[in-house]
């Protein structure tokens, strides 16, 4: 099974000004990839930590997505801290900024440092807005804006397609964790190569348990999935 981390940057982020619902949307559309995400973080608009960051991280799994930092404002850093990441320059891609300057005919030229990307950097299209993404090795990097960021995606989602999709089955009961959570034990130990996960709540009608499992095989998901129901059934209530 192939591996991913999600990196979001920006100041209004790490703040908490902003939720960072980039990296959960990105997460649920690998998933039906075949790919699982090991890590999501998210650091400010500077260069040497996200750089640090990349250097470190990009080596330990098959695909690196980041987000945010690509617009024009002078905390909009992502270009620069790739650049550095990967030891590398920042060069203007002459077609890509000619095609900017034509779109950006108020100010063609701020447009166009759009276009200076790291060395040996692909341009990503922005179908939704102006500055584009870019991928360089295993390192895709997308804007931050979510509709821009998802459309992107959705453009190249199939480079990264890697196998069996990690399939999901979920239900939520009206129980205490505690209750069920030696049934969710033992499901881990009958079938180990599957992610059993619980997701307790409070809610006006009382507490509960949003009960998750995942798997690439399609017959673990199933048998463990079906084993479960059957015994949470017998220990709580579903909603």
């Amino acid at each position: 099974m192939a591996s991913a981390s999600i990196l979001t940057i920006g100041n209004e982020i790490v703040s908490g000004d902003v939720p960072n619902t980039n990296a959960s949307w990105l997460a649920r559309r690998l998933a039906p990839l075949g790919v699982a995400v090991r890590m999501s973080a998210a650091l400010p608009d500077e260069i040497e930590p996200v750089a640090e960051y990349v250097r470190a991280e990009a080596p330990r799994v098959d695909f690196l997505l980041v987000t945010g930092g690509l617009g024009g404002t002078p905390d909009d850093l992502t270009r620069e801290a790739i650049a550095c990441a990967f030891g590398v320059p920042q060069e203007e891609v002459p077609e890509l900024a000619a095609e900017l300057r034509a779109r950006f005919v108020r100010d063609p030229d701020y447009a166009a440092r759009w276009a200076l990307l790291p060395r040996g950097s692909r341009p990503l299209p922005n179908p939704l807005g102006g500055a584009p993404g870019f991928a360089i090795e295993n390192v895709y990097v997308l804007p931050g804006l979510p509709a821009e960021m998802e459309a992107m995606f959705a453009a190249v989602e199939e480079e990264f397609r890697s196998g069996a999709p990690i399939g999901a089955w979920r239900r939520t009961y009206a129980t205490h964790e505690s209750a069920i959570a030696r049934a969710l034990a033992e499901c881990g130990e009958r079938w180990p190569g599957v992610l059993v996960g619980s997701y307790p709540s409070f809610t006006p009608d009382g507490p509960e348990v949003e009960v998750v499992v995942k798997s690439s095989d399609e017959t673990e998901l199933a048998a463990a999935s079906r084993w479960l129901a059957a015994r949470l059934d017998e220990l709580a209530g579903r909603r």
